[in-house]
């Protein structure tokens, strides 16, 4: 995974250049969201590395609805050069170039029952304080953390949940 996010890292770096300077990073990232979509598919990726597969198939399968000539090269290239599997890599990492970019915060809030819209609001508002930037904010439910919430923020993962609660408790006492 390390080698193939490093094997990303100067297309994505690239690829935000020519989005931020055309001004079109939403589109940019949207239609590279859809590509890694279906890169990402185990029975897309073995039509993908089809030795029988052009260029132009390549990137009419990967290109959304009215997608420019400049992804479809962007496509081109990475066929020459047989990365087309780095696509989910080159799309998350282009993501966190924007995010940074636009100081926003992506955070995953996950709970053992769904939170209400106040709560939320509030975890929202705390990250907020913290990070000093806006924060986007993901939800998820997992039953088996009891109760609580695990928010993950990037570099900052905050156990608050019963689950790891408990689980911290039964090592301090193993030791």
């Amino acid at each position: 995974m390390s080698q193939a996010l490093t094997l990303a890292r100067p297309y994505a770096r690239a690829v935000f250049a020519i989005a931020r300077d055309a001004n079109a990073l939403p589109a940019w990232s949207d239609a590279l969201t859809f590509a890694a979509r279906i890169a990402a598919d185990p029975q897309m990726l073995a039509v993908l590395g089809n030795p029988k597969l052009t260029s132009a198939d390549a990137i009419a399968l990967l290109s959304p609805q009215g997608g420019t000539e400049t992804f479809g090269n962007f496509l081109s290239l990475l066929f020459d050069n047989r990365r087309l599997p780095l696509l989910p890599e080159i799309a998350g990492q282009v993501d966190a170039m924007r995010f940074e970019a636009d100081r926003v915060v992506k955070a995953k809030v996950t709970t053992a029952a769904a939170l209400p819209a106040s709560e939320l609001d509030a975890i929202k508002a705390a990250l907020t304080r913290r990070f000093g930037r806006e924060v986007e904010v993901e939800t998820a439910i997992d039953e088996s953390l009891i109760g609580g919430a695990l928010i993950d923020a990037g570099d900052v993962v905050i156990d608050g949940t019963l689950k790891g609660k408990l689980d911290r408790l039964q090592a301090a006492l193993a030791h």
